[in-house]
């Protein structure tokens, strides 16, 4: 018969894995070596939300990165000209990668549609990690800057030709 500490231990030991395996997909992880992943794996939170919940508001910098596990959130931007929703975020969807690296308050919030799992990875043991980890930080960046250079390739393949407002938007690799 299993102790409660061995059914924990066995428990802990099967969400370690399949942290592991998370972080091992995720792009912004891709290049950082195993051992430093093993440690970020070992960090990670589950936290679950209900339908309303906030996960963050515009303007919070709460130096967290999600990771879908399961359900539906909504991205929403308010200013004074009241709500909108952006997007949709779910299962197997990364935000906040840039949030790990340095401070940023949200440019928007981010609501539970429904029943939400996600993994987190909170900026201060992202941090720690790398530090033990140095050269590892240099991957982080190259990621980093290969996902606003793919996100620039497909605004410029998704914008309608002529659209002048959409001319202002681009460039920001260049940054």
């Amino acid at each position: 018969m299993s102790s409660p500490t061995e059914k924990n231990e066995s428990f802990a030991s099967c969400e370690f894995q399949e942290n592991l395996d998370i972080l091992r997909q995720i792009d912004f992880f891709s290049g950082l070596s195993m051992e430093s992943l093993k440690v970020l794996a070992y960090v990670c939170l589950r936290e679950n939300y209900k339908p309303g919940d906030f996960l963050f508001r515009q303007g919070d910098d709460d130096g967290q990165a999600l990771y879908v596990l399961s359900g539906l959130a909504e991205l929403i931007h308010e200013d004074d000209a009241g709500t909108d929703v952006i997007r949709e975020f779910r299962n197997g969807d990364f935000l906040g990668g840039l949030a790990l690296v340095g401070q940023t308050p949200r440019l928007f919030s981010l609501r539970a549609k429904e029943n939400l799992t996600c993994l987190i990875i909170e900026r201060e043991k992202f941090l720690s990690v790398m530090q033990q980890f140095p050269e590892q930080l240099a991957k982080v960046v190259r990621a980093l800057v290969e996902g606003i250079m793919g996100w620039e390739e497909r605004f410029l393949m998704s914008r309608s030709q002529g659209c002048e407002a959409c001319r202002h938007k681009i460039g920001v690799s260049m940054v």
